[in-house]
């Protein structure tokens, strides 16, 4: 297997494009920890779109954050460029960045582009298993010349939270119907948690989706990532769906009850935090709020001391 951190001379550019969504792009800054311990020297720049910026904003091992156009990649002039999300505009990009090394999975499309092309994940790691997301990232660097190693945590940096009493953070919206667990379950699970724990729900949701089924709690809807990673580091727990924030709240080691629909949930379950993923026998709908109550009360005991949470 070709070395190709060795090839890189020292402070050499590395480009990682990293386009969509929200849980890919957390779940990718363990990979470029991995690759910025192995060769601190390397300059790092991830290329994403502006809505999830904010999860590599503050990042000490992302040393610039590339808008995804063709102009600002070529200026830059990496010395590698890793592409890890394999679409048509990826694969432009790859090609706009005219680095001599261009390294992607040898199951992306337009595969002449790549001078390294990537192997299965499972090949690399010498398993015979479905991986999850943050180990398939991973491979990248290791199959680069990375030394395998245990993948570590997802790293969120977020500004300081403001004070408020101890919360729990819902997150009752999916992008499909499969995926969403029922409103009226989030609601008999938030009141159980703050007549029987003490703590205050706070749901959240993107911009265009709507919370008033929750009107009688605090509310957060269409907050910038930036606003979501900072309260997410000060929650108590949290409970939601499988989706992105899920992911960011395992980011800061919180403890995480996550409901799982049509997801796999051996690809997607929360990384590196007390978890626990609920599935129903035949879809979401079925997994019952006397499940959810035991699942929250068991990680609330777990839970981290206030000082123990990562900064």
């Amino acid at each position: 297997m070709d070395n190709v951190l060795q090839r890189l001379s020292p402070g050499a550019r590395v480009a990682i494009i990293r386009l969509r969504s929200l849980g890919d792009c957390v779940l990718t800054t363990p990979a470029i920890s991995l690759l910025k311990q192995a060769r601190p020297d390397l300059q790092v720049g991830v290329v994403v779109e502006e809505a999830f910026a904010p999860v590599f904003a503050g990042n000490p091992y992302v040393d610039r954050i590339l808008a995804p156009g063709i102009g600002e990649l070529a200026r830059w002039r990496p010395d590698l460029t890793l592409n890890l999300h394999g679409g048509t505009r990826s694969a432009q990009l790859t090609i706009s960045a005219r680095s001599p090394i261009r390294a992607g999975f040898a199951h992306f499309r337009f595969q002449r582009i790549y001078n390294v092309p990537i192997p299965r994940t499972q090949d690399i790691l010498s398993v015979d298993r479905t991986v999850h997301t943050a180990e398939h990232l991973a491979s990248a660097m290791f199959y680069l010349g990375v030394p395998v190693q245990e993948i570590p945590r997802a790293t969120l940096i977020a500004k300081a939270t403001r004070a408020r009493s101890p919360y729990a953070v819902f997150h009752p919206v999916a992008s499909a119907p499969a995926k969403t667990w029922p409103a009226a379950n989030f609601r008999a699970l938030a009141s159980h948690l703050q007549s029987e724990l003490g703590l205050e729900p706070v749901f959240i949701a993107g911009r265009n989706e709507s919370l008033s089924e929750f009107s009688s709690y605090d509310c957060i809807s269409g907050a910038n990532l930036e606003e979501i990673k900072s309260l997410l580091k000060g929650a108590t727990l949290f409970a939601g769906n499988d989706s992105g924030p899920a992911h960011m709240a395992a980011a800061f080691g919180i403890p995480v009850l996550v409901f799982f629909g049509a997801s796999d949930l051996n690809i997607w379950r929360p990384w590196r935090t007390e978890s626990v993923v609920l599935t129903g026998p035949s879809s979401v709908n079925t997994i019952p709020v006397s499940e959810a109550i035991a699942a929250i009360e068991t990680l609330h005991a777990l839970r981290p001391a206030p000082h123990a949470l990562p900064q």
